[in-house]
Parts: structure tokens; C-alpha cells; sequence
């Protein structure tokens, strides 16, 4: 039953993959909400900490590489954004 814990892992994390890529290869960050980005992140952040608290090392390697990806997808939305501050939290 684990593998299913590290299958649903691997899908989890790479939810983030495809946006990662479009921003990459477009460098448009206009229509990505950086609120949910933020939920996505904090939501990664607490799935580790249950992970870590329960001994769960599918959960804690998948919201582990969520985090990143999150993360990653943070770093573009600041890195392309082209407006100024109050445009940037824009999009409740």
C-alpha cells in the first residue's frame, strides 16, 4: 500500500509542473493568482509537518517536492511580474 502513498505523491507534487513550464517557456505571470500560490505553499508547509510528525515518508517526500515546486513558481511570479506592488496582490 505504500507504493499508492508514493504514487499519489509523485501526482501531488507535480500538479505544479506544467504551470512551472508554461511560465518558464512564456515568462507571463499575469494571470497567476500569487494568492494561490501562497495557499499552495502554506498547504505544502503543513503536509510536511504532519508527514514529520506521523513518520510518513511518502507524505513528507511528496509535499516536500510540493514545497519546492511552489516555491519555484513564487520566485517566477516575482521574477516576471512587470507591475508594480499593488498590481502584484492584484488578483484576491
Amino acid at each position: 500500500m505504500e507504493i499508492i502513498g508514493y504514487l499519489a505523491g509523485i501526482f501531488t507534487a507535480g500538479t505544479m509542473a506544467p504551470q512551472i513550464i508554461k511560465t518558464i517557456r512564456t515568462k507571463n505571470v499575469r494571470d497567476l493568482s500569487v494568492y494561490m500560490i501562497m495557499m499552495y505553499i502554506f498547504n505544502a508547509v503543513l503536509w510536511v509537518i504532519y508527514g514529520i510528525s506521523i513518520r510518513a515518508t511518502p507524505l513528507i517526500m511528496a509535499d516536500g517536492f510540493a514545497l519546492a515546486a511552489g516555491c519555484i513558481q513564487m520566485v517566477l511570479k516575482l521574477k516576471y511580474h512587470k507591475n508594480g506592488k499593488e498590481e502584484f496582490f492584484r488578483d484576491l
